[in-house]
Parts: C-alpha cells; sequence; structure tokens
C-alpha cells in the first residue's frame, strides 16, 4: 500500500473507560470492503497491555454498577434499545460494508440483537427470587442471583452486532461489567454500540472494546480478573478457548461450528423446501452457523429437488450488499473466498456430482470482490470433505438416503449438532424427529430454527462447550452465581448446641 492510500486510510482502535484509547501496540489488520476488494479501514491489534487496560477499568467500574437497582440498570437498556432504533440503518450500513452481506439482511440481524436487549430490559423479573417461609426451626430460607464480576466476549465476523447482543444486554443486566474483543475483520459496529450504550447512560468502564487477535485473546484467557468469558466461532477454536479458560478457573460458554442439515420427506411441500433452502442454503453467502448446507432427501424426491434448486442457484441476484436487489453479497475477505473454493475443487475431486459450480463468479463493476455463486453439489456421501466440514460459504450439498431412520442416524452421527430441520406434512414424522434428532435447535418446517432471545441459543455434541446456551434464562444463569441463603433470629435459637442437621420441627 502507498503512503497516500495509507493517509486515506482510517485506523479503528479501542475504548475504553467510557471514550475512544489509543492502541500501545503499534500492529494493525485491513479491514476490506468485499464487495468491491478493497481497504476501507485499518483496524489496531491490541497488546497485552491495552487488554488490561480494559479489564482495570471493568474492575474498577464492577463494584458501584453491580450494585446498582436491576430497575435502574434495566432504564440504561430501555434507553439503548431506543438509540438502536434510531441507529438502526446506520448499524446495518457498517455491517455490509465490512462484512458484506446484502443490507436487507444486515437490517435483520440488527433487529434480533436488539430482542435481546427488550428481554434484558426485564431484568427485574428474571432476577426474581425463590423464598420460603419457616423451613423449620424459625429458618426462612431463600436463593439469590448475584453477578460474577469482569466478564468478556469473543465474537465472530458474521453477525458483528447479533452476536454481542447475545452477550453484552444480559451481562450487563445481570449487573457484570464487560470487555468485548469483535473481530478484527468487520469492527467498525463494535465501537457504534460502545458510543450509544455511553449516550443512553451506562457507566464508564461497564463497557470497554478492544480490537484484536489471537494475543487480544489469549491475554483474556490468562487474565486472572475475568471471571467467565463467552465466544461464538469455529470449532477448534472453541475447544481452545473451553481448555485454556476452564484450566484457570473461569466460566466458558464456547459455541463452536455447525453442519446443518434439511430433511426433505416425499410429503413436504416442494415449492416450500426450494425457497427455504435457497434462502438458508445462500443466504449471507454461507456464512452463518445455522446456514443450511446439507439437504438430505428421502425417497426419489431429490430428482425433482435438485433440477428445481439448480435452477434457482443459477439465477441468484449476487451484487453489492448495498443493492437494493442483492438477494446474496460477497463473502468476508479473498482468503476465505480462495478457502470456499478450495473445498468444491475438493468435491469435485472426491466424486459428489458438481451441479452448479460457484467459482469464478464476478459482478460487474465491482471485479475485484470476493464472490462466490452459489454452488450445488448432489450425490453427496458421509466420507466427502464437503459433507464432513464446515465450509462456510455457498455451497449446498445434497444427500439422498432411503427413509426417515436413515436420515436421522446420518444426522446424529455428525460430530456436529448445532441446527436441523425437517420438512414434512406428517405430524408424527415431525413428532419422531424432535425427539429422536441429536441436535440443539430443531426446525419443523422451519429452515433457521434460530430461538427467540426469551429462549436460548445453542447445539449439542462439538457445536457447543460448557454448560449453558447463550442469552435468554441460560444467559441469565451463565452470567451469575446462585447464593442460597439460610436465616433465623436469636428469639428463635434454643439454648445449647446443635449437632445434627436442621429439619423441620
Amino acid at each position: 500500500m502507498n503512503a497516500v492510500t495509507e493517509l486515506q486510510v482510517n485506523t479503528i482502535s479501542h475504548w475504553i473507560n467510557g471514550k475512544p484509547f489509543a492502541a500501545t501496540s503499534g500492529r494493525t489488520s485491513d479491514v476490506f470492503n468485499p464487495a468491491i476488494g478493497a481497504v476501507s479501514a485499518r483496524v489496531s491489534l491490541g497488546s497485552a497491555a491495552d487488554v488490561d487496560a480494559a479489564v482495570d477499568a471493568a474492575k474498577a467500574a464492577f463494584p458501584e454498577w453491580s450494585e446498582t437497582p436491576p430497575l435502574r440498570r434495566a432504564r440504561i437498556l430501555f434507553k439503548f434499545k431506543e438509540l438502536l432504533d434510531r441507529n438502526h440503518d446506520k448499524l446495518a450500513e457498517l455491517i455490509t460494508r465490512e462484512h458484506g452481506k446484502v443490507f436487507s439482511d444486515a437490517k435483520g440481524e440488527v433487529i434480533r440483537g436488539i430482542e435481546v436487549v427488550e428481554f434484558a430490559c426485564g431484568i427485574p423479573t428474571l432476577l426474581k427470587s425463590e423464598f420460603t417461609d419457616n423451613i423449620g426451626g424459625g429458618i426462612d430460607n431463600w436463593n439469590l442471583r448475584q453477578p460474577l464480576g469482569v466478564v468478556a466476549g469473543i465474537t465472530p465476523f458474521n453477525f458483528p452486532v447479533m452476536v454481542p447482543m447475545w452477550m453484552v444486554p444480559v451481562a450487563l443486566a445481570c449487573g457484570n461489567t464487560f470487555v468485548l474483543k469483535p473481530s478484527e475483520r468487520d469492527p467498525s459496529p463494535s465501537l457504534l454500540i460502545a458510543e450509544l450504550l455511553k449516550e443512553a447512560g451506562l457507566p464508564d468502564g461497564v463497557f470497554n472494546v478492544v480490537q484484536g487477535d489471537k494475543i487480544a485473546v489469549d491475554t483474556l484467557l490468562e487474565h486472572p480478573d475475568v471471571e467467565a468469558l463467552s465466544f461464538v466461532g469455529s470449532t477448534p477454536i472453541a475447544e481452545y478457548i473451553y481448555k485454556e479458560g476452564t484450566s484457570r478457573g473461569k466460566r466458558v460458554q464456547a459455541l463452536g461450528g455447525a453442519k446443518n442439515h434439511l430433511v426433505v420427506m416425499p410429503d413436504a411441500n416442494l415449492d416450500q423446501v426450494v425457497d427455504a433452502l435457497i434462502g438458508a442454503a445462500y443466504g449471507s453467502a454461507g456464512e452463518r452457523c445455522m446456514a443450511i448446507s446439507v439437504a438430505v432427501t428421502v425417497g426419489d424426491v431429490a430428482d425433482e429437488l435438485v433440477p428445481r434448486l439448480a435452477e434457482r442457484a443459477r439465477t441468484l441476484k449476487i451484487r453489492n450488499g448495498m443493492d437494493s436487489e442483492a438477494e446474496m453479497g460477497p463473502l468476508v475477505t479473498s482468503i476465505h473466498q480462495a478457502k470456499v473454493e478450495g473445498y468444491i475443487a475438493k468435491g469435485q475431486g472426491e466424486g459428489a456430482t458438481l451441479v452448479v459450480d460457484g467459482r469464478g463468479h464476478e459482478v460487474e463493476g465491482h471485479e475485484k470482490g470476493f464472490y462466490v455463486g452459489g454452488t450445488l453439489f448432489d450425490h453427496v456421501t458421509p466420507n466427502m470433505t464437503i459433507y464432513k466440514d464446515e465450509i462456510f460459504g455457498p455451497v449446498l450439498s445434497v444427500v439422498r438416503v432411503r427413509d426417515l431412520a436413515e436420515a436421522v442416524e446420518l444426522i446424529n452421527a455428525h460430530e456436529f449438532g448445532n441446527g436441523v430441520s425437517c420438512y414434512t406434512s406428517d405430524g408424527g414424522v415431525a413428532r419422531a424427529f424432535s425427539r429422536q434428532i441429536k441436535v440443539g435447535m430443531v426446525g419443523i418446517n422451519v429452515p433457521i430454527p434460530v430461538p427467540m432471545a426469551w429462549h436460548s441459543f445453542g447445539g449439542w455434541k462439538r457445536s457447543l462447550f460448557g454448560d449453558h446456551h447463550a442469552y435468554g434464562e441460560e444467559g441469565i444463569r451463565f452470567y451469575t452465581r446462585y447464593k442460597s441463603i439460610m436465616q433465623r433470629w436469636p428469639s428463635s435459637i434454643g439454648k445449647g448446641a446443635e449437632f445434627t442437621m436442621p429439619v423441620a420441627k
């Protein structure tokens, strides 16, 4: 990059103790506009000292914030929600500019994030405890849920607003202070979120942002004042974070990869199935942990389904995400583009039938953009790499099975268990499928069964490391410690030592 270009590129840095914070490491990474394949900014990569500064600010803010009544914390979140509504399109534009997903999809991401803020605004009710009067001997028993302290979140590039919102509002509502390490590929939304929280009245130090890479992650994992850590990303990194964090006594919630299937029964409405698969496989260029990447067709249904999918895949409107007619945008980086195209070549080499090839796709006027067209494979088998691995791109594989039992066995044998769907008109099939499938989130005639904010998100098997799913009531449990209190008063205490457990009398 020449000196003139360098002067024209802004540097994105941290947010610590209620204001922008200049990085100390001197290291930076390019941030691209993937639609045109050009550098749009540079992001500072945090040092251990930067992380220490963020954690110190959060630690100093914790005593007062944790003692702030839940109703007052909720009022700040109500104001934050109002500001998110007001800045909805601005956030969505930042997402599209740095991630590449189409603007309408980016707006939907912001809405799903706002829904978690709305849930967290109910924290006075969510933290209500249980009380038992007079369990015996004048003793009353009740419980509390109290905040952990400083908590951290490490979030992925594919949802730079929604996934932080799975963590931040719930953690803050419970009385914790927070350090966010967003993806270095699309860091700008994190700073706008920080500004809006400050404008909403959040005290300085309660929410902090450290941009960075593995150095920042490892420092958070090793830091003695970080009590808990949430992560969303690939399974190898999730497993690493879970192992490293828990070995240091931290509470860790690490959501990993996925290979989501959609089972098509012979009695399914194929018009609905085609619509569902096109949107779920190619929406956001397949860069979703809940994307459907495998269609499991039962019986002979693939003979009619595959040609219809191919026709739709070939006519996808792939454009710059800000184009109002775009159905799919680019991938996030040229490195990821090359990785996805490598998987397509691998699938073809291993014997799958390449029905639609998305490699080499160009968009007029954006020839340097990181585009891959909608890709469709048929006759994929479980031993193939494109079936086993999470590709995270617009690649849909069709696997043919004889019956429902074989479909369930196939899915249950996969190492991932994030999301799954079944399209059928038979209630008995739907009930059996829902009960037998070993997957954390199940949709019946719903292609992407992401739970609403008052439920909880998370998979099974190697899609989740830890005991708690994200947001909802599971999120409240993750960000609080349970405490049981037993109390009685002197007037009810008899004379003499008691050598037995207190029992109801």
